[in-house]
């Protein structure tokens, strides 16, 4: 029998060769279970799953499978036709897994697990540790490595530097599914490697620093987008192998891109091959409904107060920044986790034990998640897709935080987005709907993004969100990037943002690239590389990018020609920038502008040169400074400012 009393080492262990077909193994050690059934077992991929090994001279793979309310678990697939003939042992402890070695069993065979459940019913289920899956609909597991030959150790030794907090992070978000279909065959979806012939040299030329990729792990609802996930350790089998995956991540690594990967630890759907009701109990998800299922989305609220649950969401975190090389990960719908009473009414939700809303194993589990993966990765950031007022988001977990790296700000999203929605005549009204969210900027190290779900379900797509005639739609738009690049903190565009896609996005087919043959949408993709070069290249946009030094008005209240001055500083003086916007379409002429020092000053971007679709008003000469007071300022000069146009300068 299998050694259970001591801690032993996988070569130590003892395995009972039998005519079984399933032998006695483990690769568990007592130290393995301990922290497993704590919630500190934050590498389990390493002991849980399918693992092809070799005991002694026999080939084989060794299955390990948490069901603790399991009557009985069988190993089923086209080797034994399907039945249940491969009974896997119950370990003899209180860890509730089984496990077992099953001979001339390896890579590439199709196998579920098949449990006869605490109710007595019958749950044929993929792994929850499974590396690979069949392509959906197929619902079953496939035994795979995920074994790879690095090449990017030059990249994760620079990554600490380049991914600092005082560095310039443009984040791409990306759907692989429909950011491009193959041309020639539009219905079929892309290979991970043919994704990475194409976007890779895409990013790098329009100057992003990182790709985050919408949710790549196993999931079987196309248009659930990833979100809905039962394959938690597989790469989606829609583009290919996890290698296939790993070798795009390797090659944007090559070219200095960061790789962000979409993780949704928050629900998972109830699908029968799934975790929902896994060994005949809620073993997963909470089974008070009320704190288990959401209404939104009809899914299921893992448990967090569960030991076990903790270290499965955990390692599965660290698998992908350890396995696949990731560079962060943004965790989905933070605030449904943080609170009962998420999408729900006062008198539906549960409540904690000392009668708040707050889900006090959720909280737990986030400082768990952060503390492990800052602890174990250089880096790396974690950031929280987070909506509500919860407080110190980012703040570490020992200063009492619940230790990401950041959060979006969604309140300046949706205050930026109602603000241009607004005829330009009608903005003097609404005036410090822009300047509010620096009220509270550094109260959070804020990613400002604008994300997928900005531009679908009705919301219209960024460029007919903009008021005005094609030509004001661009003008506004380019304003609001301008606006956004120039704002403190780190920036997020979706994929098609940057060509002004028309149409909402539709995740069935590839963008809509053929709007580059016009001058307006391929001026938007002129200017957007132009803005993120920009940002790269100019300290006082990203030196101080969560701290109010870096940051000044200059002139906030100017709501009758609804005209926004501030400054962006650097660690050096040299690098301060002066960002002039316009929110209307009046060609201003001779504006008068306080300067932050005595010194000449040049433009150095304008959102309306022609080559962006603008009409071409910028300012060629070098503005001396004039001992006029303005803006409580000494020196001042005086200017003209574009119609809809957003100007930059910086002192020579």
């Amino acid at each position: 029998m299998a050694t259970r009393g001591r801690k032993t080492s996988t070569k130590e262990r003892v395995t009972e060769k039998t005519n079984a077909p399933v032998w006695i193994y483990s690769l568990l050690t007592d130290f393995d279970i301990s922290l497993f059934v704590t919630g500190k077992h934050f590498r389990l991929y390493e002991k849980m799953g399918a693992h092809p090994l070799k005991v002694g001279e026999t080939e084989g793979t060794y299955f390990a499978v948490w069901a603790p309310n399991a009557q009985d678990v069988y190993v089923a697939g086209d080797f034994n036709q399907w039945e249940q003939s491969h009974r896997l042992y119950r370990r003899l402890d209180t860890s509730g897994i089984w496990e077992g070695f099953i001979p001339a069993l390896g890579k590439g065979e199709v196998y579920k697990y098949f449990i006869n459940g605490f109710d007595g019913k019958l749950y044929e289920k993929g792994d929850p540790f499974g590396t690979r899956w069949e392509h959906p609909p197929h619902t079953a597991s496939i035994i795979w490595d995920t074994e790879y030959t690095w090449k990017d150790k030059s990249w994760l030794r620079k990554r600490p530097k380049l991914t600092a907090l005082d560095q310039p992070m443009s984040v791409y978000e990306v759907h692989l599914a429909s950011w491009q279909r193959d041309p020639a065959e539009p219905s079929r979806i892309l290979t991970y490697k043919e994704i990475a012939n194409a976007l890779v040299p895409y990013v790098v030329e329009m100057g992003f620093t990182h790709v985050e990729l919408m949710p790549v792990m196993e999931y079987p609802y196309l248009p659930s987008w990833g979100y809905q996930i039962t394959g938690y350790y597989a790469a989606s089998s829609r583009h290919g192998t996890p290698q296939e995956l790993m070798y795009l991540i390797e090659v944007l690594h090559e070219k200095n891109i960061g790789v962000i990967l979409d993780w949704v630890p928050s629900h998972f759907p109830g699908d029968a091959h799934g975790l929902f009701h896994f060994d005949g109990t809620h073993l997963y998800e909470h089974a008070d409904m009320r704190k288990g299922f959401h209404p939104d989305w009809k899914s299921y609220i893992f448990n967090y107060d569960r030991n076990e649950v903790r270290s499965f969401l955990i390692s599965n975190a660290m698998y992908w920044l350890d396995k696949f090389h990731a560079d962060g990960l943004r965790v989905d719908a933070v605030a449904s986790m943080l609170y009962y009473d998420f999408s729900r009414k006062a008198e539906e939700a549960a409540t904690n034990e000392y009668g708040g809303s707050e889900n006090l194993g959720a909280i737990q589990f986030l400082k768990d998640l952060n503390e492990s993966i800052y602890s174990n990765f250089e880096g790396v950031h974690t950031i929280a897709e987070e909506s509500s007022t919860h407080p110190g988001v980012t703040r570490s977990v020992a200063e009492g935080g619940l230790g990401f790296g950041m959060k979006w700000m969604m309140g300046w999203m949706n205050d930026s987005l109602k603000y241009f929605k607004i005829d330009p005549l009608g903005r003097k009204h609404h005036h410090h709907d822009l300047t509010f969210s620096t009220t509270y900027a550094f109260t959070e190290k804020f990613m400002l993004p604008f994300s997928h779900d900005e531009v679908v379900h009705g919301k219209s797509s960024m460029i007919y969100k903009m008021p005005g005639d094609e030509w004001r739609k661009h003008a506004n738009l380019r304003l609001l990037y301008a606006y956004m690049f120039t704002q403190p903190g780190t920036k997020l565009l979706f994929m098609g943002n940057e060509i002004a896609q028309n149409g909402e996005w539709n995740f069935t087919k590839s963008l809509d690239w053929d709007l580059l043959q016009y001058a307006s949408h391929k001026g938007m993709q002129t200017y957007v590389k132009a803005l993120n070069h920009l940002y790269r290249k100019e300290h006082g946009l990203h030196d101080f990018n969560f701290s109010g030094e870096g940051f000044e008005w200059v002139r906030a209240d100017d709501a009758d020609h609804s005209i926004y001055i501030y400054t962006r500083k650097g660690y050096k003086a040299k690098d301060t920038l002066i960002v002039i916007l316009n929110m209307t379409p009046v060609y201003r002429q001779n504006y008068r502008v306080g300067l932050p020092f005595k010194a000449s000053w040049k433009e150095i971007f304008n959102s309306d040169a022609e080559e962006f679709f603008g009409s071409g008003k910028l300012n060629t000469e070098v503005f001396q400074p004039e001992e006029i007071g303005a803006d409580g300022r000494e020196y001042s000069i005086s200017i003209h400012i574009a119609p809809l146009g957003a100007m930059i300068l910086k002192s020579r």
